[in-house]
């Protein structure tokens, strides 16, 4: 295995299955270095950036003491799921060919599922550890990690964290990407509201372990065939270097402003089930009259 910055690079020899529940399609396949791992590739339609997000996110998570799965570059030749029989994935599997990423797959592993009361009863989590979550997401913009859909694994009764290409929402537009710094994110429906997240002991806890060191280490594992460069020449963005400076500056920045986006806020069960009926309501008033009871 050879390695980008600290990431280890392992081949795909065997292809178990596809992924369907998001859209991205990720597969699971088997290594040549007899492990197992989720998939994403770079030709999915969320494209590279989303595969920075999640290297980004994932091992600054890791490094926070966060439970991410271990993150690899998997080198895939689609002559491995040769035998795929649905059309659109071997599209994606051919345009993928090269350099994707893995995830260690987590066997017998399953999603989180918060209950009336906003809790899973098969998972211990503590408000310190719900706050770490929270806090995290709001620092790397991830908005993804709500009741409805919570990216969060329970394995050996422990979360654990997946799914962040979403995350890093400023770098889809860097010209615009400063007035963010300090921008506070709605973490009102996050997964984990419901667990009364110590927010301001784990801003207190996080805050001075996000370094521009710890930043810069984190940017080294990104491949710089995924920085791809913004050519507005007045970003100044043109290099993988470049670039990982512009995440760089960003999150120090964000970091060094957290009492201006610290979520204070957590919506309950039932305002969650109020503001879900509203937005019910709001869709059926917007259809012609005979479909407004079909749901």
């Amino acid at each position: 295995m050879t390695g980008h910055g600290g990431l280890a690079e392992v081949t795909a020899l065997g292809y178990v299955a596809p992924l369907r529940a998001g859209g991205s399609l990720p597969a699971i396949v088997e290594t040549d270095d007899c492990g197992t791992y989720v998939v994403k590739f770079h030709a999915a339609a969320q494209g590279r950036k989303a595969l920075v997000a999640e290297v980004i996110v994932g091992e600054l998570g890791r490094r926070l003491g966060l439970r991410v799965p271990e993150l690899v570059l998997v080198r895939f030749d689609p002559a491995v799921s040769a035998a795929e029989p649905d059309q659109e994935v071997q599209d994606l599997h051919r345009a993928s060919e090269g350099l994707n990423l893995g995830l260690d797959y987590l066997p017998g592993a399953r999603d989180f599922r918060p209950g009336r009361d906003g809790t899973d009863a098969g998972v211990d989590v503590s408000a310190e550890e719900a706050g770490r979550v929270v806090w995290f997401d709001a620092l790397v913009g991830n908005v993804d990690r709500t009741v409805r859909n919570p990216n969060l694994m329970v394995w050996h009764r422990r979360l654990w964290l997946i799914d962040h290409g979403a995350g890093l929402i400023f770098h889809h537009r860097w010209e615009t990407a400063e007035d963010g710094v300090a921008k506070a994110y709605d973490m009102s429906a996050h997964a984990l509201g419901g667990y009364a997240p110590d927010v301001l002991a784990a801003d207190a806890a996080l805050a001075p372990l996000v370094t521009e060191a710890l930043l810069r280490e984190v940017l080294a594992e990104v491949p710089d065939a995924w920085m791809e460069p913004e050519l507005d020449p007045e970003l100044g963005l043109a290099t993988p270097d470049a670039l990982r400076d512009a995440y760089v500056a960003h999150l120090a920045g964000r970091v060094a402003r957290s009492d201006e986006w610290i979520p204070r806020c957590f919506a309950t069960p039932q305002e969650l089930a109020d503001r879900e009926e509203a937005k019910r309501r709001e869709t059926l008033a917007g259809r012609p009259a005979w479909l407004q009871h079909v749901r």
